[in-house]
C-alpha cells in the first residue's frame, strides 16, 4: 500500500493539515516581509541640490537634481556637483537612500548592494537544498528563516557600501527556501485535488495581507533601520514550528526510515481522528521496504539523476530557463513601483492585494485547463500585460495618468504573481520525489542567479523608459513556448 492511499486513510485534509496550511500562511507572512525589505529600504524620493553653506553674494544660483550653477552674470558660470540634497520624503520616512545620500553619481551603491542579495540566494539556495535533502525539510525551513532574518536584522546596523553588500548578501541566503520548503511540506501531506486550492488561495491570502501592511509599518516606524527590525522578528515563531508540525514522510521514506514513517503517519491519523487498521501500517511497511530493496542497487538519489534519460533531461533544462524568466519578470514587475505619479508606498500597498485574486485565478482555472494550460496561458498574457504596461507609462505624462499608469502596475504585478505560482506547483509535481527539494533547490538557484540582473535591467530604463518592459514581455513569451513542450501533470 503507498503513501498516498495511506494517507487518505489518515486523513489527508484534516486538522493537522489544517493546522499546517495556518502555520504556511505565517511563513507567507514572514516571507513576504523578508523578500520585499529590500524594496521598502531603497525609495528613492523625488530630490534637489540643497544650497551650499558658503557665501555667494553677488552671485545667483540654480539648483538641479545633481549639480548646482553659479552664475556672476550673464557670461560666467560654474558648474558644480552638490554635495547635499533636499529630499520629498514621503511622510518624513527615512529610506537608506536619503539617509547614505546614495543619488547621483552615489546612485550604483544602491545596485550594487542589492545585487549581492542575489548572490546571496544563489549560494543559500544551493546550501540549504542540499542540506534539505539530508536533515529533512522541517529543521532547514527553520534555519533557513533565521538565516534570512539576521541578515535583515544586521543590515539595519550598516553605514557603508562593503557592510550592506556582506548583510545583503546574508539576508538573501533564505530569499526563496524558507518559503518553497515550506511549500513542499503542504504539498506532501495534502490531497491532489485540495492542492490547488489550500496552496493558492493561503498564499494569495496571507502574502498579500504581508505586503499591503509592510509598506504602513515602515511608514509608521519612519526609518528603514526600525522598519528591518520590525520585519525581522516574526520570523522568530519559526521555532516554534518542530514542535507543531511532522518532518516530510515522503523525505523519510527516500532515506529508508520507513519506521519513522509509520509513527508519523499513526500521530497524523490520531490528530485527525481517523482510525486506522495496524494491517495497513503493516502493509505500507512492507511495501516500502521492498521497493528500498529494489531500488538500493540502482538509486540515482541526486539532482544529476534528472539528467539520466533524453526526455527528463529536456524537462529540466526547460524547467531551468522557465525559472530564469519568471524569476526576474517576477521581480521586475513587483519592484517597479516608482516614477508613476503615485506614492510608492501606497502603490506597492494596494498592488500587493494582486496577491489574492491571482490565488483565486489559479483556483479556479488550474484544475479546468491543467498545470501545463496555466503555466502557459499565464506567461503569454503576462508577456500582453507588461508590453502595454511600459508603452502606457512611457508615452503617458505620470501626473495626468496616475490612476491609469497605477492600475497597469498593478496589473502586470498581477500576471507576474499568477505565473510565478502556477510555475511553483507545476515544477514541484514534474521533479521526482527523491530529489524534490534539492531539484526545486537547483531551479530556483538558476533563476535567482539570472535575477541578479533585475537592476541592472531596471536601469535599462533611464535610456528608454518602455525597454524593460519590452525586453520582460519578450521573456515571457519565450517562457510560454516552452512551456508548450512540457508534460501535463493534473490527475498523475
Amino acid at each position: 500500500m503507498d503513501l498516498e492511499r495511506v494517507l487518505e486513510k489518515c486523513g489527508n485534509f484534516g486538522r493537522y493539515q489544517i493546522v499546517l496550511l495556518g502555520l504556511y500562511g505565517w511563513t507567507n507572512i514572514v516571507s513576504s516581509f523578508h523578500y520585499f525589505s529590500q524594496t521598502l529600504i531603497s525609495f528613492t524620493p523625488p530630490h534637489s541640490c540643497a544650497i551650499p553653506d558658503e557665501d555667494f553674494a553677488g552671485q545667483s544660483i540654480e539648483l538641479d537634481t545633481c549639480s548646482y550653477t553659479l552664475r556672476k552674470d550673464n557670461l560666467t558660470s560654474i558648474v558644480a556637483k552638490c554635495q547635499r540634497w533636499d529630499y520629498q520624503r514621503e511622510s518624513n520616512y527615512e529610506s537608506i537612500t536619503t539617509e547614505l545620500n546614495w543619488v547621483c553619481d552615489d546612485a550604483y551603491q544602491l545596485a550594487v548592494g542589492q545585487s549581492f542579495f542575489f548572490v546571496g540566494s544563489v549560494l543559500g539556495t544551493i546550501f540549504f537544498g542540499y542540506l534539505a535533502d539530508r536533515i529533512g525539510r522541517l529543521p532547514t525551513c527553520v534555519l533557513t528563516t533565521l538565516t534570512g532574518a539576521s541578515g535583515d536584522f544586521f543590515t539595519s546596523f550598516v553605514g557603508t557600501l562593503p557592510w550592506f553588500c556582506f548583510t545583503r548578501f546574508l539576508s538573501g541566503l533564505s530569499s526563496d527556501t524558507q518559503y518553497y520548503l515550506m511549500y513542499i511540506l503542504v504539498f506532501e501531506y495534502l490531497s491532489p485535488k485540495h492542492r490547488t486550492l489550500g496552496l493558492n488561495l493561503i498564499l494569495g491570502v496571507f502574502y498579500c495581507i504581508g505586503l499591503m501592511i509592510s509598506p504602513w509599518i515602515a511608514i509608521y516606524l519612519g526609518n528603514w533601520r526600525s522598519y528591518l527590525w520590525a520585519a525581522s522578528l516574526p520570523a522568530l515563531i519559526m521555532l516554534l514550528y518542530p514542535f507543531c508540525l511532522y518532518e516530510s514522510v515522503e523525505w523519510m521514506l527516500t532515506k529508508g526510515k520507513v519506521d519513522k514513517a509509520v509513527k508519523v503517519l499513526r500521530s497524523i491519523a490520531k490528530f485527525n481522528g481517523r482510525k486506522v487498521d495496524d494491517s495497513v501500517f503493516d502493509d505500507f511497511n512492507r511495501h516500502y521496504r521492498d521497493k528500498l530493496n529494489s531500488e538500493k542497487s540502482n538509486s540515482s538519489d541526486s539532482f544529476i539523476g534528472m539528467f539520466r534519460t533524453p526526455r527528463l533531461r529536456m524537462f529540466t533544462i526547460i524547467l531551468l530557463i522557465k525559472s530564469m524568466i519568471i524569476t526576474i519578470a517576477f521581480d521586475i514587475l513587483s519592484r517597479n513601483v516608482e516614477g508613476v505619479g503615485t506614492s510608492p508606498f501606497m502603490l506597492f500597498s494596494y498592488t500587493g492585494f494582486c496577491y489574492l485574486p491571482a490565488g483565486l485565478t489559479i483556483i479556479m482555472f488550474q484544475n479546468m485547463i491543467g498545470r501545463k494550460g496555466m503555466a502557459c496561458t499565464s506567461l503569454f498574457v503576462g508577456a500582453i500585460i507588461t508590453a502595454a504596461a511600459g508603452y502606457l507609462v512611457a508615452t503617458l505624462p505620470p501626473q495626468d495618468n496616475a490612476l491609469v499608469l497605477a492600475f497597469m502596475v498593478g496589473l502586470g504585478r498581477y500576471a507576474g504573481v499568477v505565473a510565478y505560482d502556477a510555475e511553483a506547483q507545476y515544477a514541484t509535481e514534474i521533479i521526482p520525489t527523491s530529489v524534490r527539494a534539492r531539484g526545486m533547490a537547483n531551479i530556483h538557484v538558476v533563476g535567482y542567479g539570472f535575477g541578479f540582473f533585475s537592476s541592472y535591467i531596471i536601469f535599462l530604463g533611464t535610456i528608454f523608459k518602455p525597454l524593460p518592459s519590452l525586453l520582460i514581455s519578450a521573456l515571457l513569451l519565450i517562457g510560454a513556448a516552452l512551456c508548450l513542450t512540457l508534460p501535463e501533470t493534473l490527475n498523475k
